[in-house]
């Protein structure tokens, strides 16, 4: 049986480790943070002491963290993954990070003959519950291919997109997007009820016509309750912003809409929002 590796126990890596858990997998998990380990090990999995160690004894080792940063400190520092990798085993990063972050990492694991996938995934924490995520990967196909039983665990859909850094670029493409979204329906929702509008009728309006898609049904209601339980933090929104807006620069693309987004979304984060849920945007736009 293949055996996994699990580096990040957040509130995205928490669940979708703990969904392989239960499809019966073998993991071995380590968090910055150790005591986030313990409900994986109430599970059933067993704890490594740095990211090095999980990858030495693991067959494939899967991460999800925050940023760049993260991904190239558990990767290049020490006790990190360069450390443990090699003989043919594999690292698959799945967190949000730029192209050339990846590309990066992607080279140092292949040097240390270790073999390499990026699959940042779309989806936020109902989805990583559920197993619902969609994968974006890639780079190596052999472990595309050997990583197939725990993608079917974690996501409904899971696409294969070419060389490393493309992975990345859809990813970043489409939280663009997602970001982008979440600005039109705040500034929405702001003129509309300080025209005197009513907010759930607005609602059941988008959702009765060709804009209805299930991020304004239930980001919506988060905008009616002033309410903005976590589901995506803010912060991370505004991290994949900044890195669209950063490949637009080096492209020569203007991303006019982006920008102006990623704007707000910093405005959010200054005005304390960063750790709730992205739909908090809205506080800086009512």
């Amino acid at each position: 049986m293949t055996t996994y590796g699990f580096l990040g126990l957040g509130i995205m890596g928490g669940p979708m480790a703990a969904n392989l858990v239960r499809a019966g997998f073998d993991v071995t998990v380590w968090n910055r943070n150790p005591a986030k380990c313990a409900p994986l090990v109430a599970l059933g999995a067993r704890q490594a002491s740095s990211p090095a160690e999980v990858c030495a004894a693991c067959d494939i080792t899967i991460a999800m963290l925050a940023d760049p940063a993260a991904a190239r400190e558990v990767c290049f520092g020490a006790n990190g993954v360069l450390e443990g990798i090699g003989g043919g085993r594999g690292y698959i990063d799945m967190s949000t990070v730029d192209d050339e972050t990846s590309t990066a990492i992607g080279a140092a694991v292949t040097a240390r003959g270790g073999r390499f996938l990026e699959a940042p995934v779309s989806g936020t924490k109902k989805p990583a519950e559920d197993g619902t995520l969609i994968i974006l990967a890639a780079g190596d196909q052999s472990l595309f291919t050997d990583a197939g039983p725990a993608f079917a665990a974690l996501g409904k859909k899971c696409l294969h997109l070419g060389e490393v850094g493309q992975g990345a670029r859809m990813k970043l493409v489409v939280n663009m997007i997602m970001g982008q979204m979440m600005t039109a329906l705040g500034e929405g929702m702001a003129l509309g009820r300080n025209c005197g509008l009513d907010g759930g009728q607005l609602l059941e309006v988008l959702d009765a016509g060709a804009m209805a898609n299930p991020m304004f049904k239930g980001k919506g209601q988060m905008l009616l309750s002033g309410e903005f339980p976590t589901s995506f933090p803010l912060k991370h929104m505004q991290k994949d912003l900044r890195l669209a807006v950063e490949l637009g620069d080096r492209l020569g693309q203007p991303l006019h809409g982006a920008a102006t987004a990623n704007e707000s979304f910093k405005r959010a984060r200054a005005a304390g929002h960063a750790d709730e849920d992205f739909a908090a945007v809205f506080r800086v736009l009512e």
